[in-house]
């Protein structure tokens, strides 16, 4: 089933078990993907890697929204900007281990051959293709400078 399907289920689910929360976050994921499916261009369509994307930006703006709240004194906001993160990582793949980050990433500079930080870029384009959505853009080009220095 792909991810806007299981995303309208899932709504349903929650509207019969009164998941607020799960609610409010499935009801806001499908929100993006209907923009995205009728953007100009999108033939109707959402591919699964499309809606990844999404879900992988939605979340990291609930983490960094959730930071703010935090730092403003608002924990209650940052609770539940968080829940409603934990909502949108049910269907993100698996975040990979800061170890098997870099045993992804020394392989990504091996298999593109990079010597020093002026192949930064050739191994970026390579890692953030092969690790979409396992793992943080930040951490992957903090990782991959720490590597190539």
């Amino acid at each position: 089933m792909a991810l806007f399907e299981q995303v309208s289920e899932d709504i349903k689910a929650a509207m019969k078990a009164k998941d607020k929360v799960a609610l409010e976050a499935l009801r806001n994921i499908k929100k993006f993907f209907l923009e995205a499916k009728t953007a100009p261009g999108a033939n109707d369509e959402l591919t699964d890697d499309a809606a990844l994307k999404i879900l992988s930006k939605l979340a990291k703006q609930g983490k960094d929204t959730a930071a703010l709240y935090t730092e403003q004194g608002r924990q209650d906001l940052a609770d539940e900007e968080l829940a409603q993160v934990e909502v949108i990582n049910r269907y993100l793949p698996k975040q990979l281990t800061p170890e098997e980050l870099e045993q992804e990433v020394k392989a990504i500079i091996a298999q593109v051959g990079a010597a020093s930080a002026k192949d930064m870029g050739k191994v970026m384009g390579v890692a953030t293709k092969q690790l979409a959505g396992k793992a943080d853009g930040k951490a992957i080009s903090a990782l991959v400078k720490q590597l190539l220095a």
